[in-house]
């Protein structure tokens, strides 16, 4: 067992924002309401700190804590983009929650817990570590979706999570102990030795419940449910949070388990992948089309974009791995870009969420409207923006993996989905304008530009992006 400096070097990021939660709880407790400002300047610190020492720290692969932890190349790379959306969402979402008097100061101290969370189920290497961060993610998630108390559909939105989630978590609870049983171990290494070729009724049975508890947090079809009404219903800035942080941990922690526990039983779990993924992209493909509320638009789209993502994992290869990465990286970029543009969406002091109040605004805010503009062509997936690469790389995967029909299901969802992305478009350019916006705030506006800049000149330069991405992938194998 290593030495405990060893170990807490190896999990800085985490005992960063444990210790500094704990502060800000202190904080928030001595001052009161008036704490809120400091609060979130200090959680922001507190996430910068984590993500330069990820960047900056060794890059050496370890396993600690007994083999419950392990920091490598995959963790680190997802551990950023966990902890970009957090602080991404708590910079644009000051403004919106004083907007809204909804100025509590326990809002940033939630958002961190959840991070918290999310990095301990990302370094997952057993069943236990797995359970004990997915549970500190979700039970911090289940407050901030009802966040806004006085909101009717904010608390529906935090009730519809808590029961759908609890449900979910016992699933994959149960699946977790049927897979300990039969495999005998809870370590991701010791049950990919005990399956190898061998995958007995009992693990099949734990893996497909151990998935369905991993697809709800990913919001894929068929366990999405509860994603357009907590979309739609949550405050602006927590529906951000869903639709960035908390999907990238979702994401990574199924990549590892199926390429580290099950390898040698890729046949069983790819076929629930490549189910999973099919129904994704063909449910945010259509069920899209006909909403009008652009937070639930973008909840359907979250949907599809989690079954793009998901036909790299069903390849089962190292290019595969590569093209979730890939993808999900740009999905962040491209959600939190348009979440700056929703969270904008204000007319005289109020919050608009329909599609028609984007109406003419290309005469009335052109900057705002072709930075989301830009956004809508690459959640589309048209060439040259980034979107279009992040397709690229998942169906180039699934082709090298002969998934053909997969492949072929992708692409036509994909142009199906182009549909209600350039709708959007006609809307802002060629429809009646509707009242303007009110001016947004200049972290909304800093958010919007840089992720519009990176959508649009990616293809540009990529020599860093991909040289990363590749060097995560390879570490998991």
């Amino acid at each position: 067992m290593a030495p405990l400096s060893f170990a807490l070097a190896h999990t800085l990021p985490e005992l960063i924002l444990a210790v500094g939660v704990l502060v800000l709880v202190l904080i928030g407790a001595i001052r009161g309401k008036d704490s809120d400002g400091p609060v979130t300047e200090i959680a922001v610190g507190l996430l910068g700190a984590a993500i330069l020492v990820i960047l900056l720290g060794a890059k050496t692969q370890a396993v600690v804590f007994d083999g419950a932890v392990i920091d490598d190349g995959f963790g680190r790379f997802m551990k950023v983009l966990a902890l970009l959306g957090s602080l991404a969402t708590l910079v644009m979402g000051q403004d919106f929650l004083a907007r809204e008097r909804i100025d509590k100061f326990e809002f940033p101290i939630l958002v961190i817990l959840a991070t918290i969370g999310m990095l301990v189920l990302i370094s997952a290497q057993n069943l236990i570590a797995l359970y004990l961060g997915l549970e500190l993610m979700s039970l911090a998630l289940y407050v901030i979706a009802a966040f806004n108390r006085d909101n009717v559909r904010a608390s529906e939105a935090g009730l519809k999570y808590f029961v759908l989630g609890a449900l979910s978590s016992g699933m994959l609870l149960y699946g977790a102990s049927l897979i300990y049983g039969f495999a005998g171990t809870v370590s991701f290494a010791g049950i990919a030795g005990a399956v190898h070729g061998k995958a007995s009724i009992g693990i099949v049975f734990g893996l497909v419940f151990l998935m369905t508890g991993l697809a709800f947090k990913m919001s894929a079809a068929p366990f999405h449910m509860w994603t357009p009404d907590v979309y739609e219903g949550a405050p602006t800035p927590v529906t951000a949070f869903f639709a960035s942080a908390v999907k990238m941990a979702a994401v990574a922690i199924t990549v590892r388990v199926v390429m580290t526990a099950f390898p040698g039983v890729a046949p069983q779990w790819r076929q629930i992948i490549v189910f999973i993924s099919i129904l994704s992209m063909a449910l945010g493909a259509f069920a899209a089309i006909g909403q009008s509320n652009i937070k639930r638009l973008m909840a359907y789209s979250a949907i599809g974009h989690v079954g793009f993502a998901l036909v790299g994992l069903a390849a089962g290869t190292e290019a595969g791995v590569f093209g979730v990465l890939a993808y999900m990286s740009i999905y962040l970029v491209m959600t939190l870009g348009a979440f700056a543009v929703i969270l904008s969406m204000r007319v005289a002091g109020h919050a608009v969420e329909q599609i028609s109040d984007l109406a003419g605004l290309g005469k009335t805010d052109p900057f705002m409207a072709f930075c989301f503009a830009m956004l809508m062509f690459s959640l589309a997936g048209i060439p040259p923006l980034a979107g279009f690469f992040a397709k690229w790389y998942v169906f180039n995967a699934a082709i090298q993996a002969h998934l053909y029909p997969l492949a072929v299901i992708g692409v036509l969802s994909s142009a199906v989905a182009a549909y209600y992305y350039l709708r959007i478009v006609k809307v802002m350019y060629f429809d009646e304008a509707a009242p303007a916006f009110d001016k947004p705030a200049p972290a909304l506006r800093l958010v919007l530009a840089v992720t519009s800049l990176l959508v649009l000149f990616l293809f540009a330069y990529p020599g860093f992006f991909i040289d990363a991405t590749t060097a995560a992938a390879k570490s998991l194998f």
